[in-house]
């Protein structure tokens, strides 16, 4: 079985409703739910629009308080959601043998 289809069985498991479960390499979260999907795609939305506000002629004050620390506080919270409605993270390299991850 190829690794796709092994990822997509494994997001798929996920009798608990998580937003987000553990990615299979490495630490950290990845969408698992429509929801998931949502709000990751809402957090690279936003930071897009904070990007358009920058341009050559910006001052570093200008840059620090309408990107820097907008994204900052938007990352904070970002993170905040995936903790709160994903699995509990932890380092993982890949599915063992038996199906669940190691």
């Amino acid at each position: 079985m190829n690794i796709i289809k092994k990822y997509i069985e494994y997001l798929k498991d996920n009798p608990e409703g998580y937003w987000f479960k553990r990615k299979l390499y490495g630490w950290g979260w990845t969408p698992a739910r429509p929801q998931g999907w949502l709000v990751t795609f809402g957090y690279a939305i936003l930071v897009f629009i904070f990007a358009l506000t920058l341009d050559a002629n910006s001052t570093t004050k200008e840059t620090i308080f309408t990107f820097v620390l907008p994204v900052i506080l938007l990352t904070i919270t970002f993170i905040r959601i995936a903790y709160k409605t994903g699995e509990k993270p932890k380092w993982n390299w890949g599915i063992s043998k038996e199906g669940s991850e190691k």
